[in-house]
């Protein structure tokens, strides 16, 4: 077998986050044959999303006491065989447990930790490989999530199409194929460790002390929230907005949105585009504060959802430029800092579409709206999120360009007494 080369580490980093789209999106997808073929409700549902989310969560949290002691490689190895066995154990234990219900608990755990590991290590592999266009790679290394995601809608679609609900099983096992596959091409590609040998990282308490960290913690609980708060209610808007079926509302809702923003991480990843990341967030901010007034206010049902889409490709930009203005702006974050970083999008995931339900239950129940209205009053109060992140961003370019104004007055001065 030949040499691998970092190539191929970047290409199973691409395909890590498939996995850990399949991880995510998959059992939604699956939650009406849960209910119909194993008898659960809607509380049971919630609790599985719920288990999912947390485990995440909690393995953002520890995951930086343990990488750096056993490595990248053998972690991001570890992260792909959770996610395999998850995955199969989705499709095997329901049928063999007395308990259905226990079985999903328990593959939704693994699932969960491999997606949680998947997440915290893929970046920082990206951005220790050799070259210099970090925030490029970094676009397009997120964008393969998107790009997971539509493919997970639109192949198990295909397969219900043809195979029917029945044999939902077998699709546990397909996904499952592709965590398998990468498994061993991370086991065999070369992985760099973002901290060289010799050099040390900033200690966590280190970094919760520096004013710039601190913001771009903020900005990263803006990014998820903004991103999930339109993504996770897009299906349901677009059946109650539009009158269509589910598998309509999937393929206007979340696939649109998907492919959008999917696009507009591609288009980065190009390279092609030379713009400081700081002006990239503000500019992806007014986007989305202005897709999401569209969605709202607009007066004709497929104009709000052309606001859905339009905001896909504004929040599109943020995780991925969140992830190397921090890289470029603390470059011996380690470990720690990008599973911070995770932590940090993974509670703006779950607080964003939590505040949208929160709130349109409140307008329906106090207010009186009905239908497609109650949503979008909850995505109204959502705008609250690019609107914040777009005072972090502000905040961080003031921050920056004191510092540099300091180092540029430092520099003169050590120059004048070197003179003396």
């Amino acid at each position: 077998m030949r040499q691998l080369t970092y190539r191929h580490t970047l290409a199973a980093s691409y395909v890590g986050y498939v996995t850990q789209a399949i991880v995510n999106n998959l059992p939604p997808l699956l939650f009406i044959v849960f209910q119909k073929n194993l008898g659960l409700d809607i509380g049971q549902l919630t609790f599985l999303i719920m288990l999912n989310f947390g485990v995440q969560l909690v393995t953002d949290a520890l995951s930086p006491l343990f990488i750096d002691k056993i490595g990248y490689k053998k972690a991001i190895v570890l992260a792909h065989i959770l996610g395999t066995a998850g995955l199969f154990s989705m499709g095997i234990l329901p049928g063999i447990l007395p308990s259905a219900y226990a079985g999903l608990a328990i593959a939704m755990v693994v699932n969960a930790i491999g997606g949680g590991l998947i997440e915290v290590l893929v970046s920082p592999i990206v951005e220790a490989l050799p070259g210099d266009k970090k925030s490029a790679e970094m676009s397009l290394l997120h964008s393969f999530y998107c790009w997971g995601h539509v493919a997970v809608v639109l192949i198990s679609t295909l397969f219900f199409t043809v195979s029917g609900l029945s044999n939902w099983m077998l699709l546990c096992f397909i996904w499952g194929l592709v965590p398998l596959f990468n498994c061993f091409l991370f086991a065999k590609a070369p992985v760099k460790h973002l901290i060289e040998e010799g050099d040390t990282a900033v200690p966590v308490r280190k970094l919760f002390t520096k004013k710039i960290f601190l913001l771009l913690m903020v900005a990263m609980v803006c990014a998820g929230a903004s991103e999930q708060a339109m993504s996770q209610w897009a299906s349901l808007f677009a059946e109650s907005g539009l009158g269509v079926s589910k598998t309509m509302g999937d393929l206007l809702g979340p696939c649109v949105f998907a492919v959008l923003m999917g696009t507009s991480r591609l288009v980065l990843g190009t390279g092609k585009f030379k713009i400081k990341l700081e002006t990239l967030l503000l500019a992806s901010s007014v986007l989305c504060v202005f897709s999401y007034t569209l969605t709202v206010f607009a007066p004709i049902p497929i104009v709000s959802l052309v606001g859905c889409g339009l905001a896909g490709m504004a929040v599109g930009c943020m995780w991925p430029t969140v992830f190397s203005l921090a890289a470029k702006v603390i470059p011996k974050g380690g470990t720690a800092m990008f599973a911070l970083f995770a932590l940090a999008g993974d509670l703006g995931c779950a607080g964003g579409p939590g505040l949208v339900g929160i709130i349109s239950d409140l307008g329906e129940g106090w207010l009186g709206f009905t239908g497609d209205e109650t949503l979008k009053v909850g995505i109204f109060f959502a705008i609250a999120f690019p609107v914040v992140l777009l005072v972090s961003v502000m905040a961080i370019k003031q921050y920056r360009k004191k510092e540099q104004r300091e180092d540029a007055e430092c520099g003169i001065a050590q120059e004048q007494g070197a003179d003396a």
